[in-house]
């Protein structure tokens, strides 16, 4: 035993190469095609090409796979029949992070019981996203670790950057090299300019240490990744989704030379974490553009089978079906209304 080497180390777990994940939950011809035909087309409308509304709506994290492929499988059928107004993504958030500590997300602790079986999380996290992409329905997640990137995103069509990593140089390479369009969260403090930095960054190329498909230590080298976005969601001193902040962000971003794409993201700060305000949010976006901010690209809701949040507890059975367990979120019914108004109104 080393007096100075992995001190504080208590265990080193076992874990399949991406490749070894990939070959056992392959991607179909008709997966890679919803896959691949939604990227480009979020890559048209953070362009400009498309004037469809983007929609990523979904829980705030996925713990429970029933409720997950139940709702996946409600929201696929609304969004086949608004998908000539609107292109609808769902959250499916494997990874959380947190202010101080928490349960990390199913990747991270897939059994809610703090094994941290990441094994077992990866796993699950890859079956899922093919599940619900074999429905026809694009995913996207929020990208944390450089490592289990390389297990799930070529099933992710749009990745988001959080408010407390926008700034991390190291996520900005990640996203540099990530296949999908990405966007960059505000700063905690309520910095867009941290935002915009970041879309400049990820369009550069970059180097960083990562894996191969075969689960060898690597230099990930990137070309740099053009097809940047911010998203707004408050911060601890206020909300930005009012017209102001939208259009500061957008001159901002033509400042920086970037093609303006600002999504407004409903929960959060800009909610003040009350889930039942996240439709005042939602209709605010919606009046930028009826007034023709066509550079509003998009809008983030935190939604679940049924409203608020739950708690972990020792007992994890006592759990409720379809109810988040980290930020509340709308329900079922609110979800198809706010969708309903949006797709009437545009």
């Amino acid at each position: 035993m080393s007096l100075v080497d992995d001190v504080r180390v208590r265990e080193m777990g076992y874990m399949p190469s991406p490749r070894a994940l990939k070959e056992r939950y392959p991607l179909s011809p008709s997966m890679m095609t919803t896959v691949y035909e939604s990227r480009q087309t979020i890559r048209r409308i953070i362009n400009g090409e498309d004037h469809r509304l983007l929609v990523v709506i979904g829980p705030c994290s996925i713990h429970d796979i029933a409720t997950a492929l139940d709702y996946a499988q409600k929201l696929a059928e609304v969004a086949a029949k608004m998908r000539d107004r609107m292109v609808i993504v769902m959250r499916v958030y494997l990874e959380k992070p947190r202010t101080t500590v928490g349960w990390r997300g199913l990747i991270n602790d897939p059994f809610l019981d703090g094994s941290f079986d990441m094994g077992a999380g990866l796993e699950i996290a890859r079956k899922l996203l093919g599940d619900i992409t074999a429905m026809g329905l694009p995913t996207a997640t929020e990208m944390l670790d450089p490592i289990s990137t390389q297990y799930t995103s070529d099933l992710v069509v749009l990745a988001a950057i959080g408010a407390r990593t926008t700034e991390s140089q190291m996520h900005r390479a990640l996203a540099s090299g990530l296949s999908m369009p990405v966007g960059f969260k505000n700063g905690t403090d309520g910095s867009i300019d941290v935002a915009v930095h970041a879309c400049i960054s990820g369009a550069a190329p970059h180097s960083f240490l990562g894996i191969t498909q075969d689960g060898q230590g690597a230099v990930v080298k990137t070309t740099g990744n053009p097809d940047g976005f911010v998203i707004l969601r408050g911060s601890r001193l206020g909300t930005n989704y009012d017209e102001a902040s939208v259009v500061k962000t957008i001159d901002l971003m033509k400042a920086a030379k970037l093609s303006p794409a600002v999504m407004i993201d409903c929960s959060h700060a800009n909610s003040g974490s009350d889930h039942r305000r996240q439709r005042t949010v939602w209709r605010s976006g919606l009046a930028l553009r009826k007034q023709g901010v066509s550079q509003m690209i998009g809008m983030m809701v935190e939604s679940n089978l049924v409203e608020g949040k739950q708690n972990i507890g020792a007992d994890i059975t006592n759990l409720q079906y379809g109810v988040s367990v980290t930020d509340a979120c709308v329900g079922w019914d609110e979800t198809v209304s706010m969708l309903e108004e949006v797709y009437n109104a545009v």
